[in-house]
């Protein structure tokens, strides 16, 4: 698991940590991941680790959103003894819309969810309108 101290490290409810960070960024000093979800319009290729990609056009929804919560789930089950990361281009709107998505999963209702990652993870969070209903209604 992530040291607390990681940058950009979302903690939920349950303890669980989730690096959350922009591909269009260098990748920060110190340990891998072991598992990413990679939140592109396109396939960003294989990475050093073993990851999933859901196509998602910036600013918009995941592509196939019944799809998007089986693998949240595995996420947040792998959080609980792996490092894993979640990922976009900027590492605020779409990542953010998915750290808001596994909060909800974690335990914290959808409509404080949006408000609970731009607490711990980046005021940037979650940045359409439509990303914060989708949010509200998961």
């Amino acid at each position: 698991m992530w040291a607390q101290d990681t940058p950009r490290v979302c903690r939920l409810p349950s303890g669980r940590l989730i690096r959350g960070r922009g591909l269009r960024n260098p990748l920060p000093p110190g340990p891998t991941a072991e598992f990413g979800l990679y939140l592109q319009g396109a396939d960003p290729g294989p990475m050093a680790w073993e990851s999933k990609w859901i196509r998602w056009p910036d600013f918009w929804l995941p592509s196939d959103r019944k799809g998007f919560r089986p693998v949240l789930e595995e996420l947040l089950e792998r959080a609980g003894r792996e490092r894993v990361e979640v990922a976009c281009s900027g590492g605020h709107g779409r990542t953010g819309t998915a750290l808001a998505c596994l909060a909800v999963l974690d335990g914290v209702p959808g409509k404080d969810a949006v408000a609970y990652v731009r607490e711990h993870y980046s005021p940037r969070a979650v940045e359409t309108w439509w990303q914060r209903q989708f949010v509200r209604r998961f």
